[in-house]
Parts: C-alpha cells; sequence; structure tokens
C-alpha cells in the first residue's frame, strides 16, 4: 500500500480499535488509554499515514442508523428483542443494523469494527462474556453504547436489563408450597452476568427457605439446548435425582424436555419443570410450561430511547425492569404424601395437570 494512501479503516483494524478512537488519538484526546495510544500510532507509522488522509475519512453527519449485536438470533428472547428494538426505532426515525455474535467475542467485535465502520449513530450491545479492548475503546471514544440484558464490570455504560430475582424466588416458593425439596438449576455460563445472577438468586431462594444447596443439583449449561439436555442426564442420573429442574433459558429448557422425554419419563409426576424466559410454544406443552418471563418489549422500547438519548448527549441511567412468575402445569399440584418417585418401568402415563386459574392466555401469574 503506497504511503498515504490507506484509509481511517486500515488503521483501525491494524490497530483493532474504533475509528472513533483513531480520531482521538490524532487529535491528543486524553480519554484514550496509553495502551490503545500505542496500538494507533504504531499503526499509523507502519501504514505510513498522512494525518489530513485519516481526517477526511472521520465521520462528520449523524446516519439516522443504530447498531443492535445479539448474542445468538437463534434464541427465541434475543429474535423477539430485536424485533422489539427494531419496531421502537423505527417509531423514533432510525434503522437497525443487527450483527449476531452467536455468543462469541470475536464475532461481537467484528460486529462492532463492522457497524462503527458504517458509521452508526450508536450501539445496543448485548455483551457476549468479556471486555475486549475494542469495547473498551468503543466506549471510551465516547461513541454513544447502552448495553442491552447483559452487563459488563468496569464501563460506565448504562444498562437496560430485567431483573429475575424475585421471579426465582416466587418459583421456588411455588415449588416447595407443592412438596418438592430436591431442586436443581441448570444455570447459563458464569462468565456472563445473566449466568451468575440466575444462579445467585436461585441459591438465595433455597437458602431463605432453608433447604440444602447441594452442587450435584447446580448443573452449568450455557444457554443452548444441547447443554440442558446433558444436564438433565447427568441430574436424573444421581443417586438420588431431583425431583424439580429450574433452566435457565428457554433452549435449555427445550433440551431438558428432550432427555425427560427419552428416558419415558413424566412431567410432572417423575420431575417438574421451569424455564427462565418464556415463548409462545409453552403453552402447547403437555402440560403447559411454567416459566418466568422477561418484559421483552419494554427492553426493546427502553434501550432504543437511552441510545437516542445519548446520541443526542443527554445523561442516561440504568434501567432496571422486573420479570414476572406464570403458573402452569409443569411443576404439579400439591402432594399429601412424600416428593415422587420415578415412574416404574411400563406404567401407565397419568394424566397431564394443567394447573387451575387460568387467564385468556391459558396462563396465571403468581
Amino acid at each position: 500500500m503506497a504511503p498515504g494512501k490507506a484509509s481511517v479503516k486500515d488503521v483501525a483494524r491494524l490497530a483493532g480499535v474504533s475509528v472513533a478512537t483513531v480520531s482521538r488519538v490524532l487529535n491528543d484526546s486524553a480519554t484514550v488509554s496509553a495502551e490503545s495510544r500505542a496500538r494507533v500510532l504504531a499503526a499509523v507509522e507502519r501504514l505510513g499515514y498522512r494525518r489530513n488522509a485519516v481526517a477526511r475519512s472521520l465521520r462528520t453527519d449523524a446516519t439516522g442508523t443504530i447498531g443492535l449485536v445479539i448474542g445468538d438470533i437463534l434464541n427465541p428472547f434475543f429474535t423477539e428483542l430485536a424485533r422489539a428494538v427494531e419496531d421502537e426505532a423505527r417509531t423514533a426515525g432510525y434503522a437497525v443494523v443487527i450483527g449476531n455474535a452467536d455468543e462469541r467475542p470475536d464475532r461481537q467485535d467484528d460486529y462492532v469494527r463492522t457497524l462503527l465502520e458504517r458509521r452508526v449513530d450508536g450501539l445496543l450491545l448485548c455483551p457476549t462474556a468479556e471486555v475486549t479492548p475494542l469495547v473498551r475503546d468503543t466506549v471510551e471514544s465516547g461513541t454513544p453504547v447502552v448495553f442491552l440484558d447483559r452487563t459488563l464490570p468496569g464501563l460506565d455504560v448504562p444498562t437496560v436489563r430485567a431483573d429475575g430475582a424475585d421471579a426465582i424466588d416466587e418459583l421456588v416458593a411455588h415449588l416447595v408450597a407443592l412438596g418438592r425439596r430436591r431442586l436443581a438449576f441448570v444455570s447459563g455460563p458464569a462468565i456472563l452476568s445473566t449466568g451468575r445472577e440466575r444462579t445467585d438468586a436461585f441459591a438465595c431462594a433455597l437458602a431463605r427457605r432453608g433447604l440444602e444447596v447441594r452442587p450435584e443439583y447446580l448443573e452449568a449449561g450455557d444457554f443452548q439446548a444441547a447443554s440442558g439436555r446433558a444436564a438433565l442426564a447427568r441430574l436424573l442420573d444421581l443417586p438420588e435425582p431431583p425431583d424439580a429442574v429450574v433452566a435457565g433459558d428457554n433452549l435449555m429448557a427445550l433440551g431438558a424436555l428432550d432427555e425427560i422425554h427419552a428416558r419415558g419419563l413424566s412431567i410432572p409426576a417423575d420431575v417438574a419443570l421451569a424455564s427462565y424466559d418464556d415463548v409462545p410454544w409453552f403453552l402447547h406443552l403437555d402440560p403447559p410450561l411454567t416459566a418466568i418471563a422477561q418484559p421483552v418489549q419494554e427492553l426493546g422500547r427502553r434501550a432504543v430511547r437511552a441510545l437516542a438519548d445519548r446520541v443526542a448527549g443527554r445523561e442516561v441511567e440504568a434501567v432496571t425492569l422486573r420479570a414476572r412468575l406464570i403458573v402452569r402445569g409443569s411443576c404439579g399440584e400439591p402432594r399429601a404424601e412424600g416428593p415422587p418417585g420415578r415412574r416404574r418401568p411400563g406404567a401407565r402415563r397419568p394424566d397431564a395437570v394443567h394447573g387451575d386459574g387460568t387467564n385468556d392466555e391459558g396462563s396465571v401469574t403468581a
């Protein structure tokens, strides 16, 4: 490449930072870390940049677009969330460019870099797992960023999220009231804020009721169906298997269902099952699945509004909404005797239990 012919995108790509960070380094801004500054200056020297060539490439006007990077487009939660963001953004006069990180930090950064190169006005980011140098540089550069659903430590970024601690506590209370005592939890990755928060809330809910948090009843998944099925297999193979299982998201609940059905077991007679995150098809299972529903539509709306405020230079506070428990038939009804055992091989499958007091959607909120 001839000296002076490279673009600002080239120097940003070589340095592993955003275009905005390159601009701040060249303008001697004090908001850039020493490490990022050194990488940019090394890239400038290596490529033979001329400052005026970089300056001409810097963004000067708003584009009317925002970027959204989500964790996994195949997860129904993120699919619905993306739709909610798009609907609100359209109302606010923005177009949305969506990137699917597939829960991989490297792919997340690829999309963040591409969106910045396309000069989006701001970013909505569902962080994958960790603070990458690019994400840190993007935040430090002053690019309007709002985190959605998940948080990252050490960055001053407003987050729009749902708190499910109260709903998990209600779910544990519901299971205990039904006579369940051997409660297991299949969590998401501890490296994600949502994985940690849900596991901690479950453990606290058990302790609050004097129940033992048994390590063998805490299984770690990855928010994918296969991990939910594998976790259920390990739990059901224990000498004393749990009589109730809570899946940390809807895809792991799907995997758990597959394993339960593959073994010829019955819900809730052999094992109760509930899920964090509600999806429409839970209503059509036999029995319908008890779930914790996040306010997805409101999350999308509030996130877009927060980002629009940041783009306009206004201060934005964190937004925390509340998830709610929806009780259906998958955890059973109160029993006069102790917790259920496994169904005898060849025994007739009991009738499904659907519970009482349904609303127009076939569910009742606890």
